[in-house]
This record gives structure tokens, sequence and C-alpha cells, in this order.
């Protein structure tokens, strides 16, 4: 159960969730629907009803066999004779006499008892309707238990009274002060965040979109735990990651925030050089992330250690970061 929580964190959830209730939705009313096969020109618009009966008249002019004449005629049902009186009032291109042939055959045929016209009638396939209605509950019942895993990460225990590392986060990001660039000089940034990992929420990983005021996609970022420390619970989290991807850019900018302990170990070093730049985590430090169009500035907003049986400053007890977004 806790790999695919894990799982479900790492991945944008409403989108997710929109996607199987819109494929739900639609394979339940695309199944439910008539099934339509060999279906004749009777369901055909009115302008394509006559379109038809206009070229079933020039195959006569050419093979005047009367079984096919009133086949195609037959094939229209009771609007063959709205179609066919609309080619007599208007025939265009085709010669009048041809016109008048092929009426008065079909007349001729079916005042001596020809067979009347025979529109099929569209069957429903009550099977395969049921199996899909089941299939769609199923991923309805997908959709609740996903939103119902996510919810519960966001709240946690909440009517037990007892106050998780998630609403801890929520509760300093509300408290926390946002810097104001414009009395500092700058531009206004894009968006701005206020991010904050509490030692617990072993399921850190945040991601915020890049929208302009015209609501235009640029690009996502966020931070998230890159490696842990010890053993047992809760994981104690040594070094996070932060990147920014932009649109216009192939490349995804990352850098490892560490802490002191981290940033010391070889052996913890070589696993995350990989990821990115490793940066040692400071209060108030920034760290500057580049794309192709977009710049990311992150700033140590506050930080503590936890303290344990591991070592002096290995693991973060809650670390806040403000991020912010401007186009390069």
């Amino acid at each position: 159960m806790q790999f695919v929580v894990a799982f479900l964190k790492k991945i944008p959830i409403m989108p997710i969730v929109l996607f199987i209730a819109g494929l739900g939705l639609g394979l339940l009313i695309g199944w439910s629907t008539k099934e339509f096969k060999d279906a004749t020109p009777y369901y055909l618009r009115a302008d394509l009803q006559e379109d038809y009966l206009r070229m079933a008249i020039d195959s006569f002019r050419l093979n005047q066999n009367p079984n096919l004449a009133v086949q195609r005629w037959q094939g229209l049902g009771p609007f063959a004779q709205t179609a066919y009186a609309a080619i007599q009032n208007n025939p265009g291109d085709q010669d009048p006499a041809v016109v008048q042939a092929y009426g008065q055959l079909i007349t001729d045929i079916l005042s001596s008892g020809g067979a009347a016209p025979v529109v099929e009638v569209p069957s429903t396939n009550p099977v395969m309707r049921t199996a899909l209605i089941g299939i769609g509950l199923v991923l309805v019942l997908g959709v609740v238990a996903a939103g119902g895993m996510y919810l519960f990460r966001l709240f946690g225990k909440r009517g037990s009274g007892e106050v998780t590392a998630v609403m801890q986060a929520s509760e300093l990001n509300r408290s926390a002060s946002k810097t104001n660039f414009e009395e500092l000089g700058l531009a206004p940034p894009i968006t701005q965040t206020m991010t904050t990992y509490v030692l617990g929420d072993d399921l850190y990983d945040e991601s915020f979109s890049i929208d302009t005021g015209a609501g235009e996609f640029l690009g996502e970022y966020g931070v998230g735990v890159s490696e842990i420390i010890g053993v047992g619970e809760p994981k104690k989290v040594t070094a996070v990651e932060i990147w920014l991807f932009d649109k216009n850019d192939i490349k995804t900018a990352t850098k490892v925030l560490m802490s002191s302990h981290a940033y010391s170990d070889p052996g913890i070093r070589s696993r995350l050089e990989p990821k990115g730049e490793l940066v040692l985590v400071e209060p108030q430090a920034q760290v500057l992330l580049e794309t192709a169009t977009l710049q990311l500035l992150a700033t140590v907003v506050d930080i503590e250690y936890g303290a344990g049986p591991l070592p002096e400053n290995s693991y973060f007890e809650r670390m806040t970061l403000e991020l912010a977004i401007w186009p390069r």
C-alpha cells in the first residue's frame, strides 16, 4: 500500500483523475449507444440523400437494371419520394428524361406489387453494454480510491485531532512572509510559492505550474526528497532536489540541496552528483536555476536540523523554501 501511495504522490493527481473519469464516461457513452452495421442511405442527411438518389439515377442511365434501381430507391425508405421531388424540380446537369424514366420505372414496379421499402433498425449489444458499464464503475471506484489516498495524505488523522506533518507544513507556509521583490528593485515574479518539508512527510514532493496571466502554459517547477539517511520511520531526509521544467527547453534544470553532513560525505555526494549541482543548505541561502526562457530563485527561508542518534546536522526537522519564477 505504501508503494501505491508513493506512486500516486509522484504523479499529477488531478490530470490523472480527469483522464480516467473522461475515459470511463467516454466508454459508457460510446458503448451504450446504438450500433450501426450495414446502414442504408435512410440515415443520411436530406442533402446527402438527394445526392445519393442523383447517383442512383446516373447509374440507371448506364445500367437499366430494374431490381438494382428499386433496391437503391428502397434504401432511402420514406425519404425517397422527397429526394426525387427535389431532383425533378432542379435536375441540374442531369437529363430530365432520364429522371422521369427512373421515376416511372419505380412507380410501375411498386404499384405492381414490388417489395415495400425495408429499413434496417440498428441493434444494441446488451452483453457488451453491461460489460462496459461494469468497467466504467471500476474506473469510477479507482478515481475515488486515488482521490481518497490523496486526501488522506493531505489531511491524515485530522479527525482524531492529531496534527500531521502535512498540516504543520501548510501552517508554516501560510505564516511565512514572501519576499517583496519590487522593493528590492526587481520585477515581480510570474509566480511565487512557499513550500515546507516537515519531518514525517515521507511523501514530500511538491510541483507547481507556470502560467502567464493570460493562461499560457510555460512550464513547471517543484521540489522533492532526493536522499534519506538511516533507517526506520519517519524517514530522515538529508537532501532535497529543486527542478525547473521549461516547455521551450529539452533539459530540466535540477539542483540538490544537501544537509551539512551529506555535503561533506563523499559517498552521498557520489550518489547525488548525477542528479544535478550539489548545494549546501544554509539559512537565507539562495539557489538559481535557469533554462532557455525561465529562471527560478530558491531562497532557504527557514531550516532546522533533527536531533537524534544520527550524525549532527545530517537530516532536516523542517525546511521552508521560497520559490520564485521570472522570464529569462
